[in-house]
């Protein structure tokens, strides 16, 4: 399997075969922020948005505290944040959150890609990746996706990964307004010991 990996106190890598996903900085801003203003339409009609709050695309400030955030979260072990670089440069984000241990040892994923590099399958391969990591490096029991049921483009990530569907969450998150309805998909360990293997194989090797 072609993933390295690179920890230290300041940054965290995940490697494909056609990927880097790494932590981001305050020195990742102009290209996050080129993505998303040309991405807005694309991407905002399925992301929450918090009231009051800046734009974050235009925002430096917001986005370096964002940053700063997301190292706390991984210090922590709660949360792990990663943009996702191909040879291009920078494509999308994917983050593996609300990190529970105890009894539960659950976690979510969420995802966005640059509406000029969907259809390229980067992100069944960046999901497969942060799934190894998941349950590999992190010993999760459960990792979970929600997604809006009408949002075509990111349920046909978990599609073609044939991540199992567990039900609708009805009124599950508030995005721009409105309480959506969301699909849950999830893989628990014992699945990902079986289809581990064949998943890594697949999208994270030459």
């Amino acid at each position: 399997m072609v993933v390295t990996r690179r920890q230290d106190l300041h940054h965290l890598s995940l490697r494909t075969q056609r990927l880097e996903l790494r932590t981001m900085t305050d020195a990742d801003f102009p290209a996050w922020s080129e993505v998303r203003v040309r991405s807005r339409d694309w991407l905002t009609k399925w992301e929450p948005r918090l009231r009051g709050a800046p734009g974050m695309a235009e925002d430096r400030s917001s986005f370096a505290a964002r940053c700063s955030a997301r190292e706390r979260e991984r210090q922590l072990g709660v949360g792990y944040g990663f943009g996702i670089f191909d040879a291009e440069g920078f494509s999308g984000e994917i983050t593996l959150s609300s990190i529970q241990r105890g009894p539960f040892q659950n976690a979510v994923i969420g995802y966005w890609i640059d509406v000029a590099k969907a259809g390229r399958g980067y992100m069944p391969e960046a999901c497969v990746a942060v799934l190894d990591f998941a349950f590999s490096s992190l010993s999760l029991h459960r990792v979970e996706i929600a997604i809006i049921p009408r949002n075509t483009a990111s349920r046909r990530v978990v599609e073609k990964l044939e991540i199992r569907l567990e039900g609708i969450a009805e009124r599950m998150l508030e995005i721009d307004g409105v309480w959506e309805d969301h699909a849950r998909y999830a893989i628990t360990s014992e699945e990902w010991d079986v289809r581990g293997p064949e998943l890594t194989g697949r999208y994270l090797t030459s």
